[in-house]
């Protein structure tokens, strides 16, 4: 449904940022009206959900445009999905590559370096996240000198804990093994993250209440800006365009 709502909106540009395995992988592009190259502007780079299987850039077309209609940058980026199994690492070290290739290329697209977020929903959410947080899963292209590091984090019902208690732990474990933890960043939180938006609904079956709450508790006490917004009767993907149901939450979270 989210992709159908995006579908009939279309970004002002697309940009190669990555060829891997003879892909090109691109980042669709929301620019401010009269929009300049010389421009310093704050910028978001999303990622969408799929549970990093599948899932498409468009689901945050809705997201980029108006966003872009209030003076930011805003991109949707595409990263590598294999249909029958998930292959985290790679989806990770793509969502670095994104990040790496804004800060970049900030001057050209008009961009303030220095202001330059990470958001994203459910997988997407987490690979967000996994770019401030985890160490390693570095594409050996990459120019390494150039942060990955988002300034802030936006993040709609992410995935971020990845423990026995939390979502993903089995894929986690058949990547890692015991080293699972390694690709969950709610165990990354104790160093402290940039500012993040947490939004999650009360009945998220997939990323439940309690356990947005421990990684509230945990990144607080890091030090951390970390502000958790609940929706009252919201499940997951609840913030997507086009969802039918009493409550516009599109509306309410854009």
């Amino acid at each position: 449904m989210a992709a159908e709502a995006g579908a009939k909106i279309a970004p002002d540009q697309t940009l190669i940022y990555k060829t891997a395995n003879e892909v090109n992988l691109r980042l669709h592009v929301f620019n401010p009206s009269g929009h300049a190259a010389g421009n310093r502007r704050p910028c978001i780079v999303f990622f969408h959900g799929g549970g990093f299987t599948h899932g498409e850039p468009s689901q945050f077309y809705p997201h980029g445009k108006h966003l872009a209609e209030h003076g930011l940058v805003a991109i949707s980026a595409e990263y590598r999905l294999k249909k029958d199994v998930a292959e985290i690492d790679t989806c990770i070290s793509d969502a670095k590559s994104a990040m790496r290739w804004v800060r970049s290329h900030a001057a050209e697209l008009g961009v303030d370096p220095k202001r330059i977020a990470a958001g994203g929903g459910s997988a997407g959410g987490h690979l967000a996240a996994a770019t401030a947080t985890l160490e390693g899963f570095d594409d050996a292209t990459d120019d390494l000198t150039v942060s990955c590091r988002p300034d802030a984090l936006i993040l709609f019902n992410p995935v971020l804990d990845m423990s026995p208690e939390g979502y993903g732990h089995e894929r986690a474990v058949a990547l890692m093994g015991d080293d699972w933890a390694k690709i969950s960043p709610a165990q990354h939180l104790a160093k402290g993250i940039p500012p993040t938006l947490f939004l999650v609904g009360s009945e998220d079956r997939m990323v439940k209440l309690p356990i947005a709450k421990r990684i509230e508790a945990v990144a607080k006490a890091a030090g951390s800006r970390f502000e958790l917004e609940i929706y009252d009767g919201a499940k997951h993907r609840f913030f997507n365009s086009g969802r039918k149901g009493d409550i516009d939450y599109y509306a309410i979270t854009v």
